[in-house]
């Protein structure tokens, strides 16, 4: 498991970039990152619930909510079936899990290499559709919450993506709040990654 876990740590740890002046996404900002989740937004299916997951690993690595998984399994629902996957990682504080479908090549999200304080920055989020409605992008500014999560207002079920203007993940939700969703970002996913494959 460790072996499987090593190409996402690495990927996850990439050399850092300089942060630019956060600016309000256009449509076309919007548009790219629908077009990440429709490629790379799964199902996670736990004995209890079933919630969103974003693949963020080429073999087959998903980031999603804790609440949809169970201590040592869960199900990812992707190209029409139901594949067994392991957990890797699942941490009820910070209420998110990483599990490990099937051996495979996967259509992995672009990831920031480095995400920083993303409280006042412009995020973008996929609202899901009511009824006939479509799933739409929507953005909204970061807000600092309690350490080491924030909140944003875009009504988004746990273990949906956030992203940045040019649609690289960088967010993941983790519960809903209010109108809106407490969030986590990717820099503490990595920590926490790098503590297990560090553990022996």
């Amino acid at each position: 498991m460790t072996r499987r876990l090593l190409p996402l740590v690495l990927l996850l740890l990439a050399t850092r970039v300089s942060a630019s002046e956060p600016e309000r996404p256009s449509r076309a900002d919007l548009q790219r990152a629908l077009a990440q989740y429709e490629q790379s937004v799964v199902r996670v299916r736990g004995p209890r619930e079933a919630g969103l997951g974003i693949i963020v690993g080429t073999e087959g690595q998903v980031l999603t909510s804790v609440r949809h998984v169970s201590l040592d399994a869960a199900q990812v629902e992707y190209g029409g079936r139901e594949l067994p996957a392991t957990v890797v990682l699942a941490n009820a504080y910070l209420k998110v899990a990483v599990v490990a479908a099937p051996a495979g090549t996967y259509p992995a999200a672009a990831v920031k290499p480095n995400t920083g304080n993303l409280a006042g920055q412009w995020l973008i989020g996929i609202v899901p559709g009511k009824g006939k409605r479509k799933d739409m992008p929507a953005s909204a500014l970061a807000r600092k919450g309690p350490a080491p999560f924030f909140d944003i207002n875009l009504a988004l079920p746990p273990g949906s993506p956030l992203y940045d203007e040019t649609g690289r993940l960088v967010a993941v939700s983790v519960q809903r709040k209010g109108r809106g969703c407490r969030a986590l970002s990717l820099d503490v996913v990595r920590q926490q990654l790098a503590t297990k494959v560090a553990t022996p």
